[in-house]
């Protein structure tokens, strides 16, 4: 989810090692981020300056250096705070590189200092005929992709009705066996969703990200009067219709939205940076609890855009192939160990893992969002 994350940037600093994944920018010593061609996009606590504010429609870098003093993101929107690529968790004094596919038009560069607010913004303007003619098996990718995501929104509405029915009945003990579980298909493909810019902050926000003169509505609200206040009220009863009306609006746009390879690759990364700012920290389901299964839920997600993309990175980028495969191993199988067969939604409860198994998890994230980061540049790559 997109929200304001000043709480979860202090949180990071008591979960060793989530810091890492500021992008393998903290560990790429320069190496990441610059090269020939590339925007160069200098982010500090005031401002954001790029070395070019018009460039050919394509293959676009974005090599992004954070000499500011606080965790910052960068985004590229198109008209209407449209999300065309973006990049979270770039610590100060690293480097990042986001590569993505961009038409001829105008747009806006925006850093985020502190990962909270509009950003500091640049306009900037894209022209030409764009990227060279792709490869049909990354056609047949974006095609198999665009299906998954409207599979993974019709899959949804049914598990978010039967919550939304429990609460309207005031059942607080089948609303909270249903609340986890209508959560999954979001978070396999929340940065298509978030893509649209309106539907995420109607959904998904948290508290701490509920911008000035905004409602708070959505899950996360409905969550906290299950868990924390332990009871429905009439306006709750209200808020689960207009999450069922927020849910089929994603419905009926997610098949239309703007899905290209890099925008794949770069949103498998995405829902990385979602598991290491929300769900290791356990700042996402804070009252339910229920991090782990939206943790698998953004993990599926990633795979199964990588694997749809596979084809082509495997011809590009072997080693980066192998190194992927085995890392989403990896992943799968520590979150196995936390499965529980007497849970409702089949994990265990977040807040009975134990610092320990947390900082497993942490550097399993890590290990896979370092690779994960370089599928864009993999897919963009011509052969």
């Amino acid at each position: 989810m997109r929200a304001h994350r000043s709480s979860v940037v202090a949180a990071l600093a008591a979960v060793t090692a989530v810091t890492a994944v500021a992008g393998c920018a903290a560990k790429n010593d320069g190496k990441e981020g610059g090269g020939k061609g590339a925007i160069e996009v200098t982010a500090t606590d005031s401002s954001c300056e790029l070395s070019a504010k018009e460039f050919p429609a394509g293959h676009v870098r974005f090599a992004v250096q954070n000499k500011g003093s606080k965790v910052t993101e960068v985004y590229v929107y198109a008209a209407g705070d449209r999300i065309v690529t973006e990049r979270e968790n770039i610590g100060p004094g690293t480097k990042a590189e986001i590569t993505a596919e961009i038409k001829a038009g105008s747009y806006e560069v925006a850093c985020k200092p502190g990962m909270k607010g509009d950003g500091i913004r640049q306009k900037v303007t894209a022209s030409g005929k764009g990227a060279a003619k792709r490869d049909p098996k990354l056609d047949a990718a974006v095609a198999a992709y665009r299906s998954y995501v409207q599979e993974q929104a019709d899959q949804t509405l049914p598990e978010a009705q039967k919550f939304a029915d429990a609460v309207k009945d005031g059942d607080v003990e089948a609303a909270k066996k249903a609340y986890a579980l209508s959560r999954v298909g979001w978070e396999r493909t929340e940065p298509v969703a978030e893509s649209f810019g309106d539907i995420d902050p109607k959904v998904d926000v948290r508290a701490d990200g509920v911008e000035k003169g905004q409602e708070w509505t959505g899950w996360h609200k409905l969550e906290k009067s299950l868990w924390e206040e332990k009871k429905i009220s009439g306006d709750d009863k209200k808020l689960a219709d207009r999450l069922i009306t927020d849910l089929k609006d994603w419905q009926k746009r997610v098949g239309k939205a703007e899905i290209t390879p890099t925008s794949m690759a770069n949103g498998a990364k995405e829902l990385l940076d979602e598991v290491a700012t929300g769900k290791v920290t356990g700042e996402e389901e804070r009252y339910s609890h229920t991090d782990l299964v939206d943790f698998q839920g953004n993990v599926e997600g990633a795979q199964k855009a990588y694997e749809l993309l596979k084809p082509v990175v495997g011809k590009n980028d072997p080693a980066l192939a192998k190194e992927l495969d085995k890392q989403f191993k990896a992943i799968r199988t520590l979150l196995d160990d936390h499965r529980d067969s007497k849970s409702a939604d089949g994990f265990a409860s977040y807040d009975t893992v134990g610092k320990g198994e947390r900082k497993k998890l942490s550097d399993g994230v890590n290990a896979l969002a370092e690779p994960l980061s370089k599928l864009a540049a993999a897919v963009a790559t011509t052969k």
